[in-house]
């Protein structure tokens, strides 16, 4: 009887931990421009090869190059960098405000922020996007939101949007087409797909697009939205960011090791993308080519952003604990904002003058903004939102055993 090797577990680890030579080479890089870019109407099937080789467009001189290159004016691709810069700077504002204890808790994007900037600029009124916690850039893009009622809402003060309902960064604008962000994983896909699913039952003509981390592609909801969206050719964007890391756990502990995220969508039946994160144009051109298959009726679209998280998860985490300090500055795809600066300079749309005085006007836009939103409290002094805001908003009608509950805690409040 022949002897057999003893099983063994595989576990898979990062390619580097603290202390170590930071190491991107497991990275699957196609050169900028190499990809195709396939017909709106193609299987998806054929969309196979895109999801294990990167759709780019800008290259590291700053040309825009392939088949990739979408149709934009210098006008929109300004307003691109301006949306990227304006997400930078209200990120650093905010993680300093919480490090002052006017707020309990941030998220930044830094390093993300042309995913949703370019995004947002491929959709159309009425489309509603079911994001996560790290996609502010999709409401920092547009003029109609205030960048007052969302640092409100950071401070849980008098004059939060959400009456202090809903965690610090998990913001709810109906009007801007983004549905309340769930601290629940994954559940955004889910719920992305039957919205989709319901504008094709009433006829409309609005799409959906949903988004969630590298590791939230672990949980079941994932699968179950694929299927969904497969089976009823949902009209849904399904936008996975692999920014790297889940909290402290490498992406490949969530299965992208030996494949691609990308790679799961072709394989439940959908035409599936696999895109660098940190190209704006690129970020344009593959929401634009999904948002145009969802409203032809050709189905869903799921998107694998390659990106890199270069802060930490959130204010409540180290990563200097888990992996080497200097990884953001040896990413292979760059800084998304130098990138596009690089471009518009290159078709001399832009200056480093015009860009230092952005910057300036900006940083001043925002400072302004988070001092009006301080004028209505911050957590620290303790200018929160009334009492009666915990039972209003349940029921049309207040019912008798509410109002009662009510008047009890405003007489134990007031000493009574």
């Amino acid at each position: 009887m022949t002897k057999r090797q003893p099983l063994r577990l595989h576990v898979p680890e990062p390619s580097a931990r603290p202390g170590q030579s930071t190491d991107f080479s497991y990275l699957r890089l196609t050169p900028a421009g190499a990809a195709r870019k396939p017909p709106v109407d193609t299987t998806p099937a054929q969309t196979a090869d895109l999801a294990d080789s990167l759709v780019r467009v800008l290259d590291d001189s700053g040309r825009a190059v392939g088949p990739w290159v979408p149709k934009a004016e210098p006008a929109l691709l300004i307003r691109g960098l301006r949306a990227m810069m304006k997400t930078r700077i209200f990120d650093a504002r905010m993680l300093i405000a919480q490090r002052q204890k006017k707020t309990s808790f941030y998220m930044q994007s830094l390093g993300e922020e042309a995913i949703a900037t370019g995004h947002a600029m491929a959709l159309e009124p009425g489309d509603m996007c079911f994001p996560t916690y790290r996609q502010q850039g999709l409401l920092l893009a547009r003029d109609d939101v205030s960048m007052v009622e969302l640092i409100c809402q950071l401070m849980s003060n008098a004059r939060d949007p959400l009456r202090g309902r809903q965690l610090p960064v998990m913001y709810s604008y109906k009007r801007a087409g983004f549905f309340s962000i769930s601290g629940n994983l994954a559940t955004q896909f889910i719920q992305a797909v039957g919205w989709g699913m319901a504008s094709a039952i009433r006829g409309d003509t609005r799409i959906a697009s949903a988004w969630i981390g590298d590791g939230a592609t672990a949980e079941a909801d994932f699968h179950t939205a694929l299927t969904f969206a497969h089976v009823y050719r949902a009209p849904v964007i399904l936008n996975v960011v692999n920014n790297q890391w889940a909290i402290s756990t490498f992406q490949a502990i969530a299965g992208g090791e030996a494949t691609t995220f990308a790679q799961r969508g072709v394989g439940c039946g959908i035409a599936s993308l696999r895109v660098d994160g940190n190209d704006w144009l690129a970020v344009l051109a593959a929401s634009r080519w999904a948002a145009e298959r969802a409203r032809g009726n050709l189905g869903p679209t799921l998107i694998e952003w390659i990106t890199y998280r270069a802060g930490a998860h959130s204010t409540s985490d180290d990563p200097s604990r888990y992996r080497p300090a200097d990884d953001w500055q040896h990413f292979p795809l760059g800084d998304p904002i130098e990138r596009l600066k690089r471009h518009l300079v290159h078709i001399k749309a832009w200056s480093d003058a015009q860009h230092d005085v952005l910057h300036k006007e900006l940083e001043a836009e925002v400072r302004a903004a988070q001092q009006e939103a301080e004028t209505h409290g911050t957590l620290h002094d303790g200018h929160i939102p009334p009492l009666a805001s915990m039972f209003e908003d349940v029921y049309q009608d207040m019912p008798s055993h509410l109002r009662h509950q009510l008047a009890q805690l405003e007489a134990e409040h007031n000493g009574h």
